[in-house]
């Protein structure tokens, strides 16, 4: 069978020389062994479905899609990625609480194979939905079982949860179709549980799923044409920690598959899976910009931090755990200590390592956080104190290609609207500030600082962009550009722009 193995560590030093840093690096090689592994450990007949809440880089999901994944997305920016990324409607489902009718007439209007309905009130929004659109869209009964996971890492059922229906209500609730008569109920979803590392536990998991969803189909009158048994397999990321060992998965399945294929021959069986797939296929590269000591114990600052990387600094676990880390940009000899890798924010959480064994670091260094694929750059607080978002390459036959920028301030700084009672004029220091943001903004490019002699034309701005910054203009400072104003000669430099922008933010 075929396994994932680590990302090289010169490739990922040479990515970040290239690159710069903080980076995340995903390895297409990876990922397509990891669905590999998957694919051969499963019945022929199960789907796998890409949850792309682990990692919903378009250029990950189309790897993941070109070696045979569907997709699982839960949000409409997820949707609009998959679809991108060249899966095809027909192998998208759509789940999670709280959806708006936005998020459903979009699958409506996508034509997806399937919405997952997580509680009655969804299930009677869409029915309206439907009958209003003439309509007919399948929907799953996403069911919170009785029982739970118990070696799950975390519980997504057999719980009070916000997810799905439970499983007493279903069985005395009567028929459904009746009570909503526009949908094609035809489907269960069951997902109890995730970070599982013993594969006869998702075995068994798969074999009680499908016998729920034949209870569920039995107490509401649905008609089974799919049924999603979830998936949550884990992998290593701590110490005493190893991956799930598959290779008895197939053997236990088959027998149960076929027989559930034989009542049902037509109904369709996904698995689902997200971090199994994308964990070991990402590192995050961080460079070392400091090392001390502070009472007796040795600290080594990056660039990175939990803003870009949460998990690892063990932030929501009771005891914090170090994820595989090492140093790699050279092998630093056997001699190594105890290390604190901290990253750039002001809060003593930002600990991505606690006492690691490293060798001796220097600034500059590059230190390497292993299984970083998954549930990292899209579980994370990245605007946290506005450093923004790391970089994502993707290593793909034994090139690095950038797919996702870093951020810059500009970034952060998009889609704010500048707004207060002003209770003195618009200093010029400030109303240069926001000329030099519009102005970056329309050229789509970093300016440097901007000083009142700086010719405008001198930015890229040609009529057109001068209409363009004045537009943006209006957003950042918060006035109305009158048009019988407006005389081209004024606005020659930063300085008359400036006066214009102070004396309009005045009467504003």
């Amino acid at each position: 069978m075929t396994r994932a193995r680590p990302l090289d560590a010169a490739r990922c030093t040479g990515l970040a020389e290239e690159f710069g840093t903080p980076l995340f690096v995903y390895d297409s090689a990876v990922l397509t062994a990891a669905f590999a592994e998957l694919r051969a450990a499963l019945p022929p007949a199960m789907e796998i479905f890409y949850s792309l809440k682990a990692n919903p880089n378009v250029s990950v999901t189309g790897v993941l899609a070109g070696a045979g994944a569907r997709a699982e997305v839960c949000s409409r920016a997820e949707l609009r990625t998959a679809l991108l990324a060249g899966v095809a409607p027909r192998d998208v489902i759509f789940l999670g609480p709280g959806k708006t009718a936005a998020d459903l007439r979009a699958c409506l209007d996508a034509g997806i194979y399937a919405i997952v309905a997580e509680s009655f009130d969804e299930l009677g929004v869409l029915d309206r939905l439907a009958a209003k659109g003439n309509r007919r869209p399948r929907v799953m009964l996403r069911v919170n079982p009785r029982r739970g996971t118990a070696g799950a890492g975390l519980s997504m059922g057999g719980k009070p949860r916000q997810f799905g229906i439970d499983e007493e209500q279903l069985e005395v609730g009567g028929p459904l179709p009746r009570r909503y008569p526009h949908l094609d109920l035809g489907g269960v979803h069951v997902y109890v549980g995730t970070r599982l590392l013993d594969a006869a536990l998702f075995s068994e998991n798969v074999r009680a799923h499908l016998e729920l969803a034949e209870r569920i189909a039995a107490s509401t009158g649905i008609t089974l044409t799919a049924v999603d048994v979830g998936g949550g397999l884990g992998v290593a990321y701590f110490a005493g920690e190893v991956d799930p060992d598959l290779s008895g998965v197939r053997a236990d399945l088959d027998p149960v598959v076929a027989a559930f294929r034989e009542r049902h021959p037509r109904v369709r069986l996904m698995c689902e899976s997200g971090r199994f797939l994308a964990a070991r296929a990402g590192e995050y590269v961080v460079r070392v910009e400091s090392v001390k000591q502070s009472l007796g114990r040795h600290f080594a600052c990056t660039d990175g931090g939990t803003h870009h990387h949460q998990a690892a600094a063990g932030i929501g676990s009771v005891v914090p755990r170090n994820f595989p880390v090492r140093l790699l940009n050279r092998t630093g000899g056997d001699r190594t200590q105890a290390w604190q890798v901290t990253g750039a924010l002001c809060t003593p959480n930002d600990t991505l390592a606690r006492n690691v064994e490293l060798p001796p670091l220097a600034v500059g260094d590059l230190i390497g956080i292993g299984r970083s694929g998954a549930y990292a750059a899209s579980a994370s607080p990245g605007r946290f104190l506005s450093h923004g978002y790391a970089a994502e390459v993707l290593l793909h036959d034994g090139a690095g290609h950038l797919v996702r920028r870093r951020d810059h301030p500009l970034d952060l700084l998009r889609g704010q609207h500048y707004h207060h009672v002003r209770t003195c004029p618009m200093e010029r220091g400030q109303a240069i500030e926001h000329i030099r943001a519009a102005a970056e903004k329309v050229t789509r490019r970093d300016l440097p600082a901007l000083d009142e002699r700086t010719p405008l034309p001198s930015l890229g701005l040609d009529s057109t962009g001068m209409l363009e910054l004045l537009m943006e203009l209006e957003d950042l400072a918060d006035f109305q550009v009158d048009p019988d104003d407006l005389d081209p000669e004024m606005f020659g430099t930063v300085g008359s722009l400036c006066d214009y922008l102070t004396r309009m933010a005045a009467a504003a």
